[in-house]
């Protein structure tokens, strides 16, 4: 379950996304450091939305680059 105030963050680019997630990783440390538990909790809610997306598109990315190659046409794949 995400942070209720995210929203959809499919719209950003993949540079915005990276530089928030940035942003968000610092106000955690400044959090954490000022003893602001509730804060931190909360940033961190925010981060795993963040790298959740970050990472459904660099799977999408890697499933892309895979079946444009002609290298992986003959892997097999133990995965499943």
């Amino acid at each position: 379950m995400g942070h209720p105030l995210v929203g959809d963050l499919s719209g950003l680019s993949t540079d915005e996304l990276h530089k928030k997630y940035a942003e968000l990783v610092k106000r955690v440390h400044q959090a954490y450091r000022m003893g602001m538990g509730d804060a931190v909790h909360q940033l961190n809610m925010l981060l795993e939305d963040y790298q959740g997306e970050i990472n459904r598109r660099n799977e999408k990315m890697l499933a892309d680059m895979a079946n444009k190659s002609a290298e992986f046409k003959h892997i097999i794949d133990i995965t499943r």
